[in-house]
């Protein structure tokens, strides 16, 4: 990938640069007569200043596998982080998965067994993750896998039976933590923000968060204490890398970035790809996996594959660039996790880009393997506990939401 410098032809900040939405954390955020707009479907069954022992599960936008983890927590704080896994997904299932993205009605037979097989895999995936280890989990924070995420329409569609998952594990799943948010008007992503916040409590702020995984997003964590939040989907990630990839060569991945790295950016082209009206709206905001595909098809058609992954890889980080603009003050630093971390072609790219230091979260001592399991296993003991999980810094919720429902086993 040829080092180039921020591409003159594109401007650091989006064509139409809106006043991001002020974060969350002031007293107006939620009117006094603001009635919840979901709860946790059972209450603690315990003092509420105890911590349980919650397994967190993400399948993510990038269709790697199942990450657990284990954490220790009241919702919170995090008392400790214990083992995480990765349980890869064989290729039928991908291929599966991959076939299903865009549905938004699982009704039918095919949406059915395709749930009761993601519930039988994430089921193996805690087995795995405690193979071992002489505990129970008192709680499982269940994602599913998203296959369409529309907040206009206010509907988001995960895959994955919660009930037969709680059955399976004789555990209460927390499920469905993406509904109430988008019911209520707000975007419904990120859900991670507050888990970041809650982690970053001892560091110095403001601080940014980039999780790169299919699509990208920032979390910023500014230094009035742990509601002062933005956050929003910054733009593509590795999804259109990986999918450009996959087309090209068969493989999963541009692994080390390899491809990247020996091919050269199309500015040109960046700068086509860049022209979206995503990057001009306010923030909070977010994206859909495929809401980028039809625009970047016919852009980067013709490229070599090692050109097009180093064009690709240069539009994820400029849209972290833009993204940046929106921030209501300059992060100290940024701490890079998800897949993207492990690509030196992006990061690289990252570290010239922007105007603080670029670390991944490793250098804090956090788990950028784990940390999106660990933040649903936050988000369950949250919803149990009925403390919320969105603000409307970090997805425009009309005011800090509860969400999630529990399915008991």
């Amino acid at each position: 990938m040829i080092m180039i410098p921020f591409p003159k032809g594109l401007s650091r900040t989006p064509a139409r640069r809106p006043p991001a939405r002020r974060p969350v954390g002031r007293a107006a955020d939620a009117p006094r007569d603001a009635p919840p707009a979901t709860a946790a479907s059972a209450t603690p069954d315990r003092d509420p200043a105890a911590t349980w022992l919650v397994v967190g599960l993400m399948s993510g936008t990038s269709m790697d596998g199942i990450d657990a983890a284990l954490i220790e927590t009241d919702g919170e704080m995090i008392a400790g982080r214990g083992p995480a896994i990765t349980l890869p997904y064989d290729d039928t299932l991908r291929a599966r998965l991959r076939a299903m993205l865009g549905r938004t009605d699982l009704g039918d037979d095919e949406g059915r067994r395709l749930g009761r097989d993601l519930a039988l895999r994430h089921a193996q995936a805690v087995r795995t993750l405690l193979t071992g280890a002489a505990v129970t989990p008192d709680l499982v924070g269940f994602h599913g896998h998203t296959l369409w995420h529309d907040p206009p329409a206010r509907l988001t569609v995960q895959a994955g039976d919660a009930a037969l998952l709680a059955r399976e594990l004789g555990i209460p799943v927390v499920a469905d933590l993406r509904q109430a948010d988008v019911a209520a008007g707000g975007e419904g992503a990120p859900l991670a923000p507050v888990y970041h916040a809650a982690l970053a409590a001892g560091l110095e702020r403001p601080l940014a968060v980039l999780n790169v995984g299919g699509v990208a997003n920032v979390t910023w964590i500014g230094a009035d204490g742990p509601d002062d939040l933005l956050a929003f989907d910054t733009g593509p990630g590795n999804g259109p890398l990986d999918d450009w990839v996959a087309r090209h060569t068969g493989e999963s991945r541009d692994t080390d970035g390899r491809l990247a790295l020996s091919g050269r950016v199309d500015e040109a082209r960046l700068i086509r790809l860049m022209d979206h009206p995503y990057f001009g709206r306010a923030a909070p905001k977010s994206l859909d996996r495929g809401d980028f595909d039809a625009h970047i098809a016919g852009i980067v058609a013709g490229l070599s594959v090692a050109d097009g992954a180093a064009t690709l890889t240069a539009m994820a980080a400029a849209a972290v660039v833009q993204g940046a603009a929106l921030l209501p003050r300059p992060p100290l630093r940024w701490l890079v996790t998800g897949g993207g971390r492990h690509n030196p072609a992006l990061m690289d790219t990252l570290a010239r880009w922007l105007d603080a230091p670029v670390a991944p979260v490793e250098a804090v001592g956090w788990d950028g393997d784990a940390l999106e399991a660990q933040a649903f296993a936050f988000m369950a003991a949250r919803c149990r506990r009925r403390l919320p999980i969105t603000f409307p810094g970090t997805t425009g919720a009309p005011w800090p939401l509860v969400g999630g429902q529990v399915y008991q086993p």
